[in-house]
């Protein structure tokens, strides 16, 4: 395909993730209350006895169920998303590589809840207490749409950087880069993904920071392993197929 038609085909799959993330977060939105009280349940088990979330603005509450239901219909719709993504890098894919759809999906699918699951149970909470303690000496107040917008921050950032592995493992197989070519840049990777955690990380100190970047840097050493073992796959494939009978 031309320059244009591979961004119209691009514009399509996005138009088309869009629309199942919009119907996932209507399904979501009746439920958004009570994921809401599940949301909140780190911050409630750190705060004082009886102390509940507040809202400033009238429009708030409508803001901050709207972003439950989409934090949860981006959960929901998540596999969706990757078959419109995969739609569209399965062009540079060879024949028996199509196949892993299933796979692929169900494999992103589990390492999005993975990120989710960590950021929600691990990162979130430990973040959450450490700004809590660093204004002990005040009395909290503090607003739910305000708390979501950093938990939703935290958790879909989370989610996706759990996606590298699959992320790598794709790129080593259309050609973009080699395993070999990520070991050798390693500490630009390093680099980068602790920039990002620093992004992402609510606060600047280094065990926080470090609760989002390690993570990420053994799942980018997982995914470069997994590329490897798929790299000899195939050459030993090549071989076989070379090899006279």
């Amino acid at each position: 395909m031309t320059l244009l038609e591979h961004l119209e085909e691009l514009r399509q799959r996005l138009i088309r993730a869009l629309i199942a993330l919009g119907i996932g977060m209507a399904l979501c939105f009746y439920w958004a209350k009570p994921i809401f009280h599940f949301l909140a349940l780190p911050i409630y088990r750190l705060l004082p006895a009886g102390s509940k979330l507040a809202f400033l603005g009238i429009t708030d509450p409508f803001m901050l169920y709207f972003k439950t239901a989409l934090l949860a219909g981006t959960f929901l719709a998540f596999p969706a998303i990757l078959y419109q993504f995969w739609r569209f890098v399965v062009p540079g894919l060879y024949a028996r590589e199509r196949r892993w759809l299933g796979p692929f999906i169900a494999v992103g699918w589990f390492f999005f809840l993975l990120g989710g699951a960590f950021a929600y149970l691990v990162a979130f909470p430990y973040a959450v207490q450490f700004l809590l303690e660093m204004g002990s000496e005040f009395p909290p107040v503090i607003a739910a749409d305000r708390y979501l917008s950093l938990l939703l921050t935290i958790i879909l950032g989370l989610g996706l950087m759990f996606e590298l592995p699959i992320v790598i493992v794709l790129l080593c197989e259309i050609g973009v880069v080699t395993p070999g070519f990520l070991m050798r840049h390693f500490r630009w990777a390093v680099l980068i993904i602790f920039i990002v955690a620093a992004v992402v990380t609510p606060t600047q100190d280094i065990f926080n920071m470090s609760l989002f970047a390690l993570p990420a840097l053994l799942l980018y050493l997982l995914g470069v392993g997994a590329a490897w073992l798929f790299a000899r796959r195939k050459k030993r494939a090549r071989v076989a197929a070379a090899s006279p009978a």
